[in-house]
């Protein structure tokens, strides 16, 4: 087996995220449900896009978020997601690029467009978000460079992205690849709605090992496990997933590995302004340590400390020198 060149290479959603500071008022008048996400179709983001005043663009997704956290960290990265041949399309490949992060997936070159989430911020800091998510449902696995796959040393996948069959099939491939490469393929349950709907697939390659790090909060848990308690939970996939992690929000997260239980309590935060990306940036911080063969409580200690951050302001991607920020809270 040879050393990859890229430490994580994850495969996502690839959404250009559009945040504008508005009014109430221009909620109520567009008839959006305030603090809510709601799913909408092209037209309905385009009108969402015309009613919004000064905006930014830049690279969003679940795993897109977790790679922006681990590149920050000095992790070397490369992502893979379905944009089509359009503005935003342009938009997203620019962004991600620019944040170190490698991206050489085709563009699409029929509709859908590339899906954006059109996200209002009232002035009390309340996001209401609207999500339209276009070409990144549409990713084939012709479009995946399988040279890229085998050079990481992990393979991240989202589980947002397992609902559509075609990027279902791509990532089955990849897993495929992966393994075959003799690297290590982690998966992010995303939330529990999606357990809903896939739990047989999630629970089946639990069960025949294809799974090397799990991530999941506690509700994703319950579900994946049907144990309401969380320790039953814990008890029931441990020895089944070589690395499991568990996030309880404020009250810390889990890790176990093989026979090791490591245990931290959440970081210190002065105000919660946005809860939003707290999962993928707990990703980040742990994969950043756990890349660099570090110690279990290091690495959730990283990943609580990368999760307080972007939880402290608006945005799902950290604002500060992670790096730095590491070195000073966890040494």
């Amino acid at each position: 087996m040879t050393n990859p060149k890229y430490d994580v290479v994850a495969i996502g959603n690839a959404i250009v995220d559009i945040l504008a500071p508005c009014e109430d008022a221009v909620i109520e008048e567009l008839g959006l449900a305030r603090g809510g996400m709601s799913l909408v179709d092209a037209d309905g983001a385009d009108k969402l896009y015309e009613a919004m005043g000064p905006a930014t663009e830049k690279s969003g997704g679940s795993a897109a978020n977790t790679l922006a956290g681990l590149a920050s960290l000095g992790t070397k990265c490369a992502f893979i997601g379905q944009v089509a041949d359009d503005q935003f399309g342009q938009v997203f490949a620019h962004d991600i690029r620019s944040a170190g992060i490698a991206f050489d997936t085709p563009a699409r070159q029929d509709d859908p467009p590339t899906g954006r989430c059109l996200i209002f911020v009232s002035p009390d800091g309340e996001r209401t978000m609207n999500t339209f998510l276009g070409a990144g449902q549409f990713l084939p696995a012709s479009a995946l460079d399988e040279s890229v796959i085998a050079d990481g040393a992990i393979l991240y996948l989202e589980g947002y992205l397992w609902d559509p069959e075609e990027p279902r099939k791509a990532m089955r491939r990849a897993i495929d690849v992966a393994r075959g490469a003799g690297r290590k393929v982690a998966f992010t349950a995303s939330e529990s709605f999606v357990i809903d709907r896939h739990g047989d697939d999630f629970r089946a390659m639990i069960e025949d090992g294809v799974i090397d790090i799990l991530f999941v909060n506690e509700s994703e848990l319950a579900t994946l496990t049907g144990k309401d308690d969380f320790e039953d939970g814990l008890a029931s996939l441990s020895g089944k997933v070589p690395v499991l992690v568990a996030t309880k929000g404020e009250h810390g997260a889990v890790a176990i590995a093989d026979e090791e239980r490591a245990e931290v309590a959440a970081e210190p935060v002065a105000k919660v302004v946005d809860t939003t990306g707290a999962g993928d940036q707990f990703a980040a911080g742990f994969l950043s340590g756990h890349v660099k063969g570090l110690p279990l409580e290091t690495c959730l200690k990283r990943g609580a400390i990368a999760a307080a951050e972007v939880i402290s302001h608006i945005g799902p991607r950290p604002e500060v020198d992670m790096q730095a920020l590491m070195t000073e809270k966890s040494g």
